[in-house]
């Protein structure tokens, strides 16, 4: 029966339908044919259990980092980032890639939301790009693999339902990909410069003195100390231990409403309002999706799922490593069908039993985790992110596919090879810091 519960979810998500809905259908013939004796389960057993695991303290930091989000892009607060950085790489061949790719590293720092991180940095570069000469389709591309940054460069709202699905430390599973974003980060820089090499078409800023670069970074920089304290409080609290993530996502909406209305005027009491309806229905979506996806993972243990599973690694190959390839090759697909966190709620029950009977640790699987889910946004038929790209860059698919496959195969492959099979320097962060195994 679990063979038609997994069946009944895949036909569902396939086409298209909302996701908490294709749990439900798949937890609902479950309950109904399940069991040993094939009579089912007990729905009063189950729906207390899914109540009770979605009232997490930690999980109300994914509705503030979304509100977060949607303010530093209401108050102008990404564009005074943009410009501090482009003081230092803005006047070299592919230059405004890089600005592009290290202002969506820095912004996705602090909202750990992909999209967010697209609509705000894109919105402000795209017409840069244009003015530049750059290709339209090497700049959706681009922006669309930058974007997910957020995903690698804690904090981000994916680790949290990892870390709540598997019962870890949050703060531990955002050191995990820290090493993978800072490689990312690189690899998107130096692939944008390569692949712009010898095009024409790209124009170069003049190239700017010493003395100009101090009088640049002196004015933009002053303009930009406010939304670089947004990073600071953030990361500098959780790392510090001074704030919980929550906390640091509470304090991180309080100091965004007024930089934004007071310091950079661009939030609105309007754009206020709306920021929290559209924090709200997110929200509201996402804690839908875990209500459903906690009652659907207690029915994959009671089914004996993961032990199903392991078994079907074993028929291949016995060598852990073998078997973690294996892992991350059904991820990538699952990441192709469908989105970030409808991976995560789905497969972290079924694979976590399976890493753990394998002597990995659970930190060092939560970085796979963050790479193969980035790779999933950006990786057709979904790619959500990609194609979002393209509609806020008014860029066809078509030109986007060549640059983004060479991001895919020079980024973010090497990324998830070097996350997989390096665990210790994965591990390196939470070692030093919380002091967790190797």
């Amino acid at each position: 029966m679990i063979y038609i519960a997994l069946l009944i979810l895949i036909i569902t998500l396939l086409l298209g339908v909302p996701v908490p809905v294709s749990f439900m259908a798949s937890s609902a013939w479950l309950i109904y044919f399940g069991g040993p004796d094939g009579m089912g389960y007990d729905p009063a057993q189950l729906l207390p259990h899914g109540f009770l695991q979605i009232s997490s303290i930690s999980l109300i930091a994914i509705a503030l980092f979304i509100m977060a989000g949607g303010l530093m892009e209401k108050g102008r607060i990404g564009e005074k980032l943009i410009d501090l950085v482009d003081v230092f790489c803005g006047n070299v061949k592919g230059g405004l890639g890089v600005v592009g790719t290290v202002s969506c590293a820095i912004f996705g720092s602090i909202t750990g939301a992909a999209c967010a991180t697209l609509s705000c940095i894109g919105a402000i570069m795209f017409p840069r790009f244009d003015k530049a000469g750059y290709p339209k389709g090497h700049t959706a591309a681009l922006m669309a693999n930058a974007s997910l940054l957020g995903l690698l460069i804690p904090p981000n709202a994916t680790l949290i339902i990892f870390a709540w699905i598997s019962g870890q430390s949050v703060l531990a599973c955002f050191l995990s990909t820290v090493s993978a974003g800072i490689l990312v980060t690189i690899l998107i820089s130096l692939t944008n410069i390569w692949l712009l090499r010898n095009n024409p078409t790209v124009l170069v800023s003049g190239k700017r003195t010493r003395a100009e670069k101090a009088e640049l970074f002196k004015t933009r920089g002053v303009l930009a100390i406010p939304a670089l304290f947004l990073p600071v409080i953030v990361l500098g609290s959780i790392y510090g231990g001074i704030m919980t993530p929550t906390e640091a996502s509470a304090a991180a909406v309080l100091y965004a409403i007024p930089v934004g209305m007071f310091v950079y005027k661009g939030l609105t009491a309007r754009g206020l309002w709306d920021c929290l309806i559209e924090s709200g229905i997110t929200t509201g979506v996402i804690m839908v999706m875990l209500y459903s996806v906690s009652m659907l993972s207690r029915l994959y243990i009671l089914e004996d799922l993961p032990g199903k599973v392991l078994h079907l690694f074993y028929s291949v190959s016995t060598n852990k490593w073998v078997i973690m390839g294996m892992i991350n090759i059904f991820l990538v697909i699952m990441g192709m069908l469908m989105d970030d966190i409808s991976v995560v709620t789905l497969t972290t029950p079924i694979l976590m039993p399976i890493i753990t009977e394998l002597g990995f640790s659970p930190i060092h699987y939560a970085a796979i985790v963050g790479v193969n889910t980035g790779l999933g946004c950006i990786t057709p038929p979904a790619a959500p992110v990609l194609y979002l790209s393209g509609r806020l860059s008014n860029t066809p698919i078509n030109e986007m596919m060549k640059p983004a496959l060479w991001f895919i195969l020079l980024c973010w492959v090497p990324a998830l090879i070097f996350t997989a099979y390096f665990p210790r320097l994965v591990l390196l962060l939470p070692h030093i810091i919380l002091g967790t195994p190797w």
